[in-house]
């Protein structure tokens, strides 16, 4: 772990928070403006759906083989190194279009390197976040509600500004500005988070090699495969985030576009979920840790997904969706406080990095065929069409803890408090058929949650 101080240090978990608001709140700018930037200049849902390929299918690739690297870089350093690259890939489409010199392979191109670099920072600052906690001298679940609060909150505030910032200087300068906040955010990185042993790369691994490499690696996937539990989350995350993928490179922005009032009420929707998400992640905070937690995760998932595609496909008017967008939200909100606080309680802080880089992996693996399909299926069966077909696919994913008995062991993982090891020294210990999950982005977000949207 992190190494305890006889006196809370506050700054480290504080200037992760800082860098994730602002890297979040860029990451909603990208979200609302790379498919409103490529529908403007090429009228094509398919094509937004081949440059959310791009830029997913590297974050996959990334996910798969990237967990142990960063222990041997060294998180702090590999966040720092991510959202700069990131940073710069951004910056480069506005600007090679203002020199009417982007063509569509290179915008293509451009979002796969992003992507490429986004999930190894993602992973690095996520992994953090027990040592964070230990480090202040506060609590895993409150330190995880805190986390997932204040990205949704950044979340809200970015497409609320995305929205009016398309319509008032348009999606190239909203790259601009997504690109300085990437290079905010490894800025806050590389000067905040000092004096966490936690950050700095692993002095005790065994000299690099391939054989290492791919030893380390098997580690990883050996304990989620061994993990029911775990195994039974991704499973269902990575349907979720295959749709909510297509949800917000394709579906939401091409009914805005021909149905609602264009970039700003897509901004509006997107600010409503991620105020929803904010309420729900503070509630889990104060008094949802209270309750069983199967039975607010099933509750909870079940709303969080496929209303908001059948109210988008029966309805025309903004309000009936807005309603339901902050609905969702506040469901969605309570998902990723559960599933952080179950995965720091049950994966070893050895193979936290390389079991996080695996579960990732395997939540983001149908995100770059989500929205892909929702761009041909626009084409093909309208929106509507596709909208009722991907919605169906998110409520049967997500009757899962319904269904399947591993489920039941996501109350039986004790809430273990960090620095509180089974033996000094140690993290965590791992429990059997019990685990839970972290992706992405979060799949869609930089704060590395599992449940995008």
């Amino acid at each position: 772990m992190g190494g305890r101080k006889n006196t809370p240090d506050r700054v480290p978990l504080v200037a992760v928070l800082a860098a994730n608001s602002i890297s979040t709140a860029g990451t909603s700018l990208t979200l609302i403006g790379v498919p409103w930037f490529v529908l403007e200049t090429t009228g094509s849902a398919g094509r937004a759906g081949v440059v959310a390929f791009c830029a997913t299918l590297p974050i996959v690739v990334s996910a798969l083989i990237g967990g142990p690297v960063i222990d041997r870089i060294g998180r702090r350093r590999v966040s720092v190194a991510s959202d700069t690259v990131c940073g710069l890939a951004v910056a480069a489409v506005p600007l090679l279009h203002y020199a009417d010199a982007l063509a569509f392979w290179m915008l293509c191109v451009l979002m796969a390197v992003n992507g490429l670099f986004h999930t190894p920072g993602n992973t690095a600052r996520y992994v953090l976040v027990p040592d964070l906690a230990e480090h202040a001298g506060t609590t895993l679940p409150r330190t995880a509600s805190l986390f997932d609060a204040v990205s949704r909150g950044a979340r809200m505030v970015g497409a609320a500004l995305a929205g009016v910032l398309i319509a008032l200087v348009g999606a190239e300068t909203v790259l601009l500005l997504d690109a300085a906040t990437f290079l905010t955010s490894a800025a806050l990185i590389a000067a905040g988070v000092r004096g966490v042993r936690a950050a700095e790369p692993l002095k005790a691994a065994a000299p690099v090699s391939l054989p290492t490499y791919k030893r380390e690696l098997r580690e990883g996937y050996a304990y989620l495969l061994g993990n029911r539990l775990l195994l039974g989350v991704v499973v269902m995350v990575l349907f979720m985030n295959g749709t909510d993928q297509g949800w917000n490179a394709v579906l939401l922005p091409v009914h805005a576009s021909a149905e609602l009032g264009g970039a700003r009420d897509l901004g509006l929707l997107t600010a409503l979920f991620g105020a929803g998400g904010l309420t729900g992640a503070l509630l889990y905070g104060a008094v949802g840790h209270r309750c069983s937690r199967r039975a607010v995760f099933s509750v909870c998932v079940i709303l969080c997904g496929a209303p908001r595609f059948l109210v988008a496909a029966l309805t025309g008017t903004t309000l009936p969706l807005a309603v339901t967008m902050v609905l969702s939200g506040i469901a969605g909100g309570v998902l990723n406080p559960i599933l952080t606080t179950v995965i720091y309680g049950s994966v070893p802080d050895a193979l936290r990095s390389r079991v996080s880089g695996a579960i990732t992996a395997g939540c983001e693996l149908a995100m770059p065929v989500g929205g892909l399909a929702a761009g041909l299926l626009v084409e093909s069966a309208g929106a509507s069409g596709a909208l009722l077909a991907m919605g169906g696919v998110y409520l049967l994913a997500t009757l899962s803890p319904l269904v399947f008995p591993a489920w039941r062991t996501m109350d039986s993982e004790p809430a273990e408090e960090p620095g509180e090891p089974d033996e000094p020294g140690a993290g965590p210990g791992p429990r059997s058929d019990e685990g839970s999950d972290e992706g992405s982005g979060g799949a869609t977000g930089r704060a590395g949650t599992p449940v995008s949207g």
